[in-house]
């Protein structure tokens, strides 16, 4: 069974189909009197929808209307042109206008119709179309900004992802309206001299016919045809005109809060100082030989609307005033919204007012920008979706400081010179340079604050240069790792098990919740965080923790079986190929003695070692680490697996970012070399 044809779209199809047949079948005059008529009609209302448009794009079909308008009025020059040339009549819509404009006078109706054109030409379509051309340019070359912008304010949690997905359609919709209304002017500009092309054709054209079929004299042909032909072109061009008009108020308008009219009258008239100035100089007039009848009267209208505008201003603004003082009064009567106080960011990142600036978009700073990279490097590096940060600033900090707090707890803060650089010595520059002492925040190394002037010089000695945003982006990205771990919900957790579920059903259908809860799932993701290891390939973690879940729950082992699986990533976050890699080892004697330290029960696992013998392994360590980065090494202890995981939660308090690997998480083809061994002496 056929679908029902839409009214509207039958109309809009018999629209099109009309303009078509109007080019090939004769029209009947009252019928052509009824189209123009139509035609008018239908012109005017695009002008009006233009002007009283809220937005530009609750116009956005507005390119195709031009389209389908430019066809129709080309129809009904056709079936005009053809009227007139073979019946020297074209209806009363037609007579009349050339009659009425011109006051029957030829020579009046040419110009009339020849300021018209003028005006459509030369003021209103080529203005359009410049703004066209130039709105269309600036739309698209601002896109990446607004995309940019759009991103930022959804990391920082200003707006949601709905808000974000709407945000961005809007943008592509501008996009491609102005990208189109930068060709429709074309049609408008088409069409107007399609008309006066037309125009000349019928005045040519109807003068001859008058002359060669009728027996009209020359004089009797150039008055009948002339009338004709003036009203034709008016009636052609009067609703091109109101459609080039349309064009223009769409192409300029760039308020959305108000409808035209009370956005002109509010900024012409709305300053009392203007309209007395403006009254005053029109009495001033009246009183030289100008009418003084007519400028005299202005000018007091003018002085009258000025004082009660002047009246209006101070009325406002004592009821704002009073308004103000209300809304404080009720805020504080108003009970407050505890439930709000109660929500703990994730992340936060505050700051300074003199930190204001980095962050600002408008004057220039990228903090923002680089906030979303560092989500999306974390991502890629750790397989971890980083919770969304969030920017604010707070007068009670230091103009140049900043503060990085965890769940609304401080966790590391630092301070900067707005208009210096960080410049930090890597232990090979060719000569120092003076600067104001201070400490990287990010791993506490010396370094030294320095001018715009001096940096150029710096870079040449061998200095490493860091500017502001990249000292804050550094810091902010090594919190988040040292405390990613933390980070890491359920809810989370749930979310990396539904993004793998659709390729591996069968696996996440086996392990969870069959084998593991997710709760038990997270403890093992959280231990590979804390240590630096990624779990981005959670299949793998995944079919392993199905392999192990059978035999045991404990996350502790579970995690250790991981880790060797992950073996070959492991070996090449630590382990550079090609090179023989500094490593220090664990006496096997102290592994005994660890193993034989360790306690189980029904709860959990802990470690009773000796405390006397703790410190001096914490001794011995901290000799071992300090050995392998006087070498320029990372400090790497190499264990057997079974105490691998005892040996680093020792360790943990006192060395925390002391890397433990066992023999079985590394790769077969890593060369190794042991410059040391940990042990009790």
């Amino acid at each position: 069974m056929l679908k029902k044809i839409p009214f509207k779209d039958f109309a809009v199809a018999l629209y099109i189909v009309a303009a078509i047949v109007m080019l090939i079948i004769p029209m009947p005059a009252l019928l052509l009197d009824i189209l123009l008529a139509f035609d008018f009609a239908l012109s005017m209302t695009i002008m009006f929808g233009c002007m009283f448009a809220p937005e530009v794009l609750d116009m956005n079909f507005f390119p195709t209307m031009l389209l389908f308008t430019t066809v129709f009025r080309i129809g009904l020059n056709a079936s005009s042109t053809r009227l007139i040339l073979r019946q020297g009549y074209a209806g009363n819509v037609i007579q009349t206008f050339g009659n009425f404009v011109g006051g029957g006078d030829l020579i009046v109706g040419i110009i009339v119709f020849i300021i018209l054109i003028i005006v459509q030409f030369l003021v209103i379509n080529k203005g359009s179309e410049r703004v066209s051309e130039v709105t269309a340019r600036f739309t698209l070359d601002a896109m990446p900004g607004k995309q940019m912008a759009i991103d930022a304010d959804l990391n920082t949690g200003a707006i949601t992802d709905e808000e974000a997905r709407k945000r961005r359609e809007k943008i592509q919709e501008e996009s491609t309206f102005f990208g189109s209304m930068d060709g429709a002017t074309k049609y408008v500009k088409g069409d107007a001299v399609a008309g006066l092309i037309i125009t000349l054709i019928n005045f040519g054209g109807g003068i001859a016919m008058g002359v060669t079929s009728q027996g009209l004299s020359a004089g009797d042909a150039l008055q009948k045809y002339g009338m004709l032909t003036i009203g034709d072109g008016l009636v052609s061009s009067m609703p091109s005109l109101m459609i080039s008009l349309a064009t223009g108020m769409l192409v300029t308008k760039v308020s959305k809060d108000s409808d035209i009219g009370d956005i002109l009258v509010s900024q012409l008239f709305s300053i009392p100082k203007v309209l007395y100035m403006v009254g005053v100089a029109l009495i001033v007039l009246g009183l030289t030989p100008l009418p003084s009848l007519i400028f005299i009267p202005f000018g007091a209208m003018f002085l009258a609307a000025g004082r009660s505008i002047e009246k209006k201003v101070k009325t406002k603004e004592v009821e704002k005033e009073v308004t103000t003082e209300e809304t404080a009064a009720e805020e504080i009567r108003r009970p407050e919204n505890v439930t709000q106080l109660l929500q703990v960011d994730q992340i936060e990142l505050e700051f300074g007012y003199g930190i204001i600036p980095l962050a600002d978009a408008n004057q220039g700073g990228d903090l923002l920008d680089r906030v979303v990279l560092i989500r999306r490097q974390i991502a890629l590096e750790l397989g971890c979706v980083v919770p969304t940060i969030r920017l604010r600033d707070n007068i009670q900090l230091n103009p140049n400081q900043y503060v990085i707090k965890i769940k609304g707890v401080p966790v590391s803060d630092g301070e900067i010179l707005f208009d210096h650089y960080m410049a930090m010595n890597p232990g090979y520059v060719e000569e120092e340079i003076t600067g104001i002492p201070t400490f990287e925040p990010s791993f506490h190394l010396p370094a030294i604050w320095i001018t715009e002037s001096q940096r150029e010089r710096a870079e040449s000695y061998g200095y490493t240069v860091v500017d502001p945003p990249s000292i804050i982006a550094t810091h902010l990205t090594e919190v988040i790792r040292r405390h990613l771990d933390e980070l890491l919900t359920r809810q989370d957790v749930q979310n990396l098990i539904n993004n793998i579920k659709d390729a591996n059903d069968t696996l996440v259908s086996e392990l969870v919740p069959k084998l593991l809860g997710v709760g038990e799932i997270q403890k093992v993701l959280q231990n590979l965080l804390r240590e630096g290891i990624s779990i981005r390939d959670l299949v793998t973690i995944f079919e392993t923790l199905a392999d192990y879940a059978t035999t045991t729950h404990d996350t502790d082992v579970l995690t250790e079986y991981v880790r060797q699986s992950l073996k070959r990533a492991i070996s090449t976050k630590y382990f550079p190929k090609g090179e023989k890699n500094l490593v220090v080892t664990l006496d096997p004697k102290v592994e005994q003695e660890i193993m034989a330290s360790v306690k189980t029960t029904e709860q959990t696992t802990y470690i009773n070692y000796d405390p006397e013998k703790t410190r001096k392994l914490m001794d011995s360590i901290e000799e071992q680490v300090k050995t392998l980065e006087d070498m320029g090494k990372n400090p790497i202890i190499i264990t057997s697996p079974i105490v691998r995981m005892y040996f680093k939660r020792l360790s943990r308090d006192y060395f925390p970012d002391l890397i433990v690997i066992s023999y079985s998480e590394i790769d077969s083809d890593v060369e190794l070399q042991s410059v040391g061994m940990v042990t009790v002496n």
